[in-house]
């Protein structure tokens, strides 16, 4: 038997997200962390299929739509990756905001100008804004405005030892907990051509942190450094900060919505991020997503933030993958 999948691939900032339209289950659930757990445990052969070798690679990252557990939300969404199943991918938003006008697959084709999309999605959530002119096959799209959750600092200058080193970084909540560490502090420079010694840094440093307890004041769930965000200086002018982040062993090309919020809250605590001056978040690739505080709130009486991150994405290919049960590698392959 052969079982077909059909994708649409965007990319964010050079970050490809994977949006699967067909061939996936509908997970059942109340909440989404419901229906997360529900599709981990019967359909993780599909999240291999399509995430990893032959048909994705190693920093893939993929996403299918659900029906929505809010009230006003227009879908929900479940990610995945190679490493399994974030609760949030902030280029996938934009990714899959983009995907979704453009394709016609959550508003009408008749809507003109631009489009508020709202999903639920593990981590809480998610309120955008695809701004575009025109419709139908005339319509353009110029960019997606996600409004973030509440942002925080959750620990200033935490130390972590590893290997015969002694790093200081600051942890720091955009809808998933950071580890933000300037590359400069840990002698690898911010360059394509260092990603595997960042990635590889990056999991020991992960590793070293599951004996601290980072956890939500407010929602429990919400716990443990998800990433790091290595910071350097920008190489293009207009941009403020230079990162890459890495979640697990997965890099991200894009500036990365989440960790931009995360590290919009670190600068905003050192009164670096004045009103509502923007911020400019350069990413390895040199692509670029544009923030700005919206508002100032309290989570817990911590001083946070809602941000509002503006990126663009573009749509590379719609795929049909083949999955033949007599295909030894059906269920992917990861070294």
């Amino acid at each position: 038997m052969v079982q077909a999948i059909r994708t649409i691939d965007a990319h964010a900032g050079g970050q490809t997200l994977r949006l699967v339209v067909d061939g996936m289950p509908a997970p059942p659930g109340r909440t989404m962390s419901d229906k997360q757990a529900w599709l981990r445990r019967n359909g993780d052969a599909l999240r291999r299929a399509i995430v990893l070798e032959p048909r994705g690679h190693a920093d893939m990252v993929a996403a299918a739509l659900t029906e929505p557990v809010s009230r006003d939300a227009h879908a929900g969404l479940l990610f995945m990756d190679g490493g399994g199943y974030p609760a949030m991918s902030g280029h996938g938003i934009i990714a899959i905001a983009t995907i979704a006008v453009a394709r016609d697959l959550i508003v009408s084709g008749g809507s003109t100008g631009d489009v508020r999309l709202d999903f639920d999605t593990p981590a809480g959530p998610v309120h955008t804004v695809v701004r575009s002119e025109g419709s139908g096959s005339e319509r353009r799209i110029h960019s997606v405005v996600v409004t973030t959750v509440a942002s925080f600092v959750h620990t200033v200058a935490h130390r972590v030892k590893v290997g015969t080193r002694e790093l200081r970084m600051d942890v720091a909540y955009g809808g998933l907990f950071y580890a933000i560490v300037d590359t400069e502090a840990v002698g690898i420079p911010l360059r394509p051509d260092r990603l595997n010694d960042l990635r590889k840094l990056a999991v020991d440093l992960q590793e070293a942190l599951k004996a601290s307890q980072f956890v939500h004041p407010v929602d429990p769930e919400a716990h443990g450094v998800a990433g790091v965000v290595f910071t350097g200086p920008p190489s293009d002018p207009e941009a403020h900060l230079r990162s890459v982040v890495v979640t697990g062993a997965v890099v991200d090309r894009s500036p990365n919505v989440t960790a931009t919020s995360a590290v919009m809250a670190v600068l905003d605590a050192m009164g670096i991020l004045a009103g509502d001056q923007r911020f400019v978040h350069e990413s390895v690739t040199g692509a670029m997503f544009r923030g700005r505080a919206v508002r100032r709130v309290t989570v817990a009486e911590s001083p946070a933030l809602i941000a509002e991150i503006e990126g663009t994405a573009w749509i590379t290919g719609e795929h049909t993958f083949l999955l033949d049960e007599d295909d030894p590698f059906r269920e992917g392959w990861s070294s």
